[in-house]
């Protein structure tokens, strides 16, 4: 009986030092297959979508799991991490490049005016 109160505070002591309970680190990490499938599970879109339908589809999603509608941080967070791997994985848009409509050139207006 000592040894399963022992085994159960490590366990606790675990959890609360790393963050995860032990048997957390025997599972392999997902391999970036996965993680595609993962994601267009999250979004529900087919594999062979394109830009458009994966911002549509993020967009939707959002509306649904957003903090201000009720929503969890968590689930927003996760949208957003499919969305920027799906992108990712498409030919032309790697690198993280996310088209936000902000120019990304650093050449554009900052936002003050200038004194001339």
């Amino acid at each position: 009986m000592n040894y399963l109160v022992l085994i159960a505070a490590a366990c606790v002591l675990c959890r609360w030092a790393l963050g995860k309970w032990p048997w957390e680190y025997l599972r392999p990490a997902p391999t970036r297959a996965q993680a595609l499938f993962r994601a267009r599970q999250v979004l529900g879109v087919e594999a062979g979508a394109g830009r458009e339908d994966i911002i549509a589809a993020h967009r939707r999603l959002t509306t649904l799991v957003h903090p201000d509608k009720g929503g969890s941080t968590a689930a927003m967070q996760e949208a957003n991490a499919a969305r920027d791997l799906l992108l990712d994985t498409l030919p032309g848009y790697g690198n993280g490049a996310v088209d936000d409509g902000s120019q990304g050139d650093g050449g554009g207006d900052s936002g003050t005016p200038s004194r001339d």
